[in-house]
This record gives C-alpha cells, structure tokens and sequence, in this order.
C-alpha cells in the first residue's frame, strides 16, 4: 500500500511538472506574440485551418520517427515532426507554433497511443517548443531570409543546450524511475560510446548529438521549403 501510494504521488508530481511547462510555454508563446511588430492579421477560422493541417502533417513525422543506433540508444529517435511546426510558426506566430507541437502530440496519442506513460510524449512537446519558440520569435521580429537563418541557428543553440540539461536533470531521472534503472539506461549508452559512465556523459555523446542533428536538418529543410509551400499550404 505504501509502494502504491508513493507510485501515486510520483505520478502526480510528473504531471502537476507536465501541466505547468505546458502552460509556461502557451504564455511564453503569448506574450512575445504581442510584443512583436507588424503581427499578421489573418480570420480565426483560416488560422485554425492552418494549424490543423500542420499539426496532422506534424503528427504523422512524428509516428515515422527512428533511431539514429549509431549516436545514441534506440529509446532516443529521431523525427522531423518540428517541421510543419516551424512552418506554421514561421506563417502565424509564437502562439500557433506552441498549438500546433500540442495538437501533433495529441494527434500522435490519438493514432499510436503512448508507450513512456507519456514522459517521452510531454519530453517532446517541451523540447520541441525550446527549439521552435527561438526561431519564430526572432524570424517575427522582421520577417527576412537573414532573421529565419538567426532565429533557427538560435533555435538549434537552445535545442541542444535546454534539450540535454532536461534530459539529464528530469527526464532521464524519471524514465529510470518509472522504467528502466538509470544503470541499465547508462549501459545502453556505453554499448556505443565506451566513454559514456554517468548521466552527463550519456547526455553529452547521445543527446547533444542528436538535437544537433535534429536541429540543423529540421532548419535547412524550412530554409528550403517556406517560400515553396506557403501559397499551397497557407494560401499566401
């Protein structure tokens, strides 16, 4: 009864944790969308068409996801669900952009389910935002090629730092206590890097290298898709 109990309270915790990033990060979005100039005025209805399609397409890169097994453990995979997200960040705002990674993660439980007791799912809507939020916020600042280049530079700097310093202060913690032993998760990772014998160790050959990549393809793949798909995709 009192390993039930505990079992109960580490739950909650985790999603009180859950509930207050997320509002955090529709605040953030918010908030920095008003204090950006020339905003753009588009119907209510057009906006939520917009985010629809974008999280559909988004949630669909995200069931695609795979591992990368020769940079990091396969319970790390790579997807390129970001990029709808960063698109219709790039058309609508910071507050679309946070809508858009939360529906893809509604979207994504609704046809696979979950299969982390959502920790992996909440892992991926947080460190999305951390990576889209810098880059549409500054591209808003003056909608120009050179800001969309600074902003997805400063979104992939915030994607690799946020991204591995949540893993290895929460993230990691909590799969090991709800999973796996941390030892185990350790093990995995010494299996591909034989340097790797603690948290940070693992966070730094497995994680980093794995926003970065993420980071960097998801930035040049916008570069080279915005232009191209705003009139199909946004009507512009």
């Amino acid at each position: 009864m009192v390993k039930l109990w505990q079992t109960f309270l580490n739950n909650m915790s985790f999603v009180a944790v859950c509930a207050g990033i997320i509002l955090g990060l529709f605040l953030l979005g918010k908030l920095s969308e008003r204090l950006l100039p020339n905003p753009r005025s588009i119907s209510k209805a057009r906006r939520l068409t917009i985010i629809s399609i974008c999280s559909a397409l988004a949630a669909v890169l995200h069931i695609l996801d795979f591992p990368l097994l020769f940079l990091a453990p396969e319970f790390y995979k790579l997807d390129f669900s970001e990029l709808p997200v960063m698109l219709c960040g790039f058309y609508l705002g910071p507050s679309a952009a946070v809508a858009c990674e939360g529906l893809k993660i509604l979207l994504k439980l609704l046809m696979k389910g979950t299969s982390t007791a959502f920790v992996g799912d909440f892992a991926n809507f947080a460190v999305g935002c951390s990576f889209v939020l810098p880059a549409v916020i500054v591209y808003h600042t003056a909608r120009k090629k050179k800001t969309a280049v600074w902003g997805l530079v400063l979104g992939t700097v915030v994607l690799a730092v946020f991204g591995s310093a949540f893993n290895a202060l929460y993230l990691l913690p909590k799969f090991a206590e709800m999973f796996m032993p941390m030892e185990a998760i350790i093990a995995a990772g010494s299996a591909i890097h034989k340097g790797i014998d603690s948290v940070w160790s693992l966070v730094l050959w497995c994680v980093v290298p794995l926003n970065l990549v993420k980071g960097i393809s998801v930035s040049v793949l916008t570069l080279l898709l915005y232009k191209r798909v705003a009139r199909p995709l946004f009507g512009k």
